[in-house]
């Protein structure tokens, strides 16, 4: 497998934007025919933007969190599943950029720049909460492990040439096995069946005393236990993806009206277009749609701002800038998503058009994690200065 090599951010921008004008093409008819989108991936890893987080040292571009935001926007824009796939792998690139030796790094930044893809193997049913996992990793003879667990949302995993998989070790710490897509006792399940972002094929992995060697094996668990950006950086990559829903959504809407809508016959105008009432909702929507963007670039140079000096107040004006333009991002993408139909009348919402992927996306990607919780720990940094928790979700 070989890949193109992006050698800075501008050309990882331009590539994604060609790429999302290509993808933009099927969206409507894959999400109505869950068709998932194996050549599209194929097309996205060849591209060489799976690879821009990998550091320059390494032969990567070693993009900046605004780059990777808006690649995810450009993204999500043309279509909300498919953005969604990569989301895990950048999060799990981190993970090795942080914990990794030297040696793992060396190893994973050559995969990712020859195109590989990681998944993820995240969430376990019928636990506690979402931070309850229990798959284990089993100590063995020769140093490495036996991995037994069953996991669900595994966006990206059928996909994966490496899947990540969060475990506990003997003493409970949480680590990260990366399992190559064919190890034995592996089986990823394509059984996802959401009314929306219907082609991630976010279904279930199960891991059947799947044999792990030590040095595929990275301590996440050291990841909280400082300052991090782990979780800043994972919720804007969920934020971009809210951000470009908005946006095509909108650019639906706008495009509709102006070429298939007829006017109120009350408005006394020729075109849709010129309703005023029409205009003043538009108005509305792209004031919500930009200031949505706002807050993404805003949360995007937080991040890179801690990126470059990394302490606990700057980690924590990240996640807080993060959370905020998060908790917008996810009722813009809804409210607009649903609008569309208020300003494009009755024959948008033919089943025909798919119209309404986006609100469905919208309303099944904006329920990945609580914005009522993100709104907390917003206002216990600006009431009482208390920073926000580490971890994976802030």
């Amino acid at each position: 497998m070989t890949a193109h090599i992006i050698a800075d951010d501008t050309e990882a921008l331009a590539v994604a934007t060609a790429l999302a004008a290509e993808f933009r093409a099927g969206a409507a008819r894959r999400d109505a025919e869950r068709a998932l989108p194996r050549a599209e991936l194929d097309r996205l890893s060849a591209s060489g933007l799976l690879a821009v987080t990998v550091p320059a040292e390494y032969g990567g571009a070693d993009v900046g969190a605004g780059t990777l935001a808006e690649i995810f926007r450009i993204l999500a824009a043309a279509d909300a599943s498919l953005a969604q796939i990569p989301q895990s792998h950048f999060v799990y690139v981190n993970v090795i950029r942080r914990q990794g030796t030297e040696e793992q790094r060396k190893f994973f930044f050559a995969e990712l720049l020859a195109g590989s893809r990681l998944g993820n193997a995240q969430s376990e049913a019928g636990t506690r909460h979402v931070q309850d996992i229990r798959t284990r990793l089993v100590p063995q003879d020769d140093g490495g492990y036996l991995l037994t667990g069953v996991k669900h949302y595994s966006t990206g995993a059928l996909f994966a040439h490496w899947i990540p998989v969060l475990a506990r070790a003997e003493n409970d710490d949480l680590h990260v096995a990366y399992v190559p897509a064919d190890a034995p006792g592996l089986t990823v399940v394509d059984d996802w069946d959401g009314m929306g972002q219907r082609t991630t094929a976010s279904g279930t992995v199960r891991l059947d005393e799947v044999p792990v060697p030590a040095d595929r094996v990275l301590p996440h668990h050291l990841t909280f236990r400082g300052p991090q950006l782990h979780g800043a950086v994972a919720q804007l990559l969920h934020t971009a993806i809210d951000v470009g829903i908005a946006v095509g959504a909108l650019a639906e809407a706008v495009e509709f009206v102006r070429d298939k809508s007829r006017p109120w016959f009350e408005s006394g105008v020729e075109t849709a277009a010129e309703d005023p009432l029409l205009i003043q909702r538009f108005g509305e929507l792209a004031v919500r749609v930009r200031a949505s963007e706002a807050l993404l670039r805003e949360a995007a140079r937080a991040v890179d701002t801690a990126a470059a000096g990394l302490t606990d107040e700057t980690a924590a004006e990240a996640s807080v800038a993060v959370a905020a333009a998060k908790v917008t991002a996810a009722d813009t993408a809804v409210e607009v998503a649903g609008a569309l139909f208020e300003v494009s009348g009755t024959r948008s919402a033919l089943d025909s058009l798919n119209l309404h992927r986006h609100w469905r996306d919208a309303r099944t990607h904006t329920l990945h994690d609580p914005v009522r919780w993100k709104i907390q720990h917003i206002g216990r940094y600006v009431l009482n200065g208390t920073p926000p928790p580490r971890h994976g979700l802030l």
